[in-house]
């Protein structure tokens, strides 16, 4: 015959002795890992043209108009921006030409409004235009002129391309 004292006594000690079993404890590690990035020096540019529309050459006045060059540069990027003198044969930072028809239409462009700072390449009487980058669009405006009084220009539609080059 079995003590069922004995038993009992068993059974309750298995059962608690169960429950105050220890875990077994997993193992950790920490680590960083480095994460970098290098911020290159960029620049964009665009420009709307400068359109002088209708010049009547036969007038001594002269035809002014305007158009804008703006410029995106990384922030905290020095920028400069210059302009060449245009395709126009014969021509000079201070006489651009316009050609039709192997025909020529004089005209300036300058960096302010009174017409009196001749927009070039920084070389000899020209100036260039400069600023830092934000990150943001920066426009500025460029102010072009035809001098009256060219009235050996026959009718037709001049044009020229003028290259803007932005150092940074």
């Amino acid at each position: 015959m079995i003590n069922s004292t004995r038993v009992r006594t068993a059974m309750l000690v298995g059962c608690c002795a169960a429950g105050f079993a220890t875990p077994a404890s997993a193992g950790t590690q920490a680590t960083t890992i480095g994460v970098s990035a290098t911020v290159t020096a960029n620049c964009t540019v665009s420009a709307a043209p400068v359109a002088f529309g209708s010049v009547d050459t036969l007038s001594a006045s002269p035809v002014d108009a305007s158009g804008s060059v703006s410029v995106t540069c990384t922030n905290g990027t020095g920028w400069t921006a210059a302009a060449d003198i245009g395709g126009g044969s014969g021509a000079s930072f201070a006489t651009r030409r316009m050609t039709y028809s192997g025909n020529t239409l004089n005209y300036t462009l300058y960096r302010d409004s009174g017409r009196s700072q001749v927009w070039g390449d920084g070389t000899g009487s020209t100036y260039t235009i400069g600023n830092t980058g934000s990150g943001a669009a920066q426009s500025f405006t460029v102010y072009g002129r035809v001098p009256g009084g060219q009235s050996s220009a026959p009718a037709g539609g001049y044009n020229d391309t003028v290259n803007v080059t932005i150092t940074y």
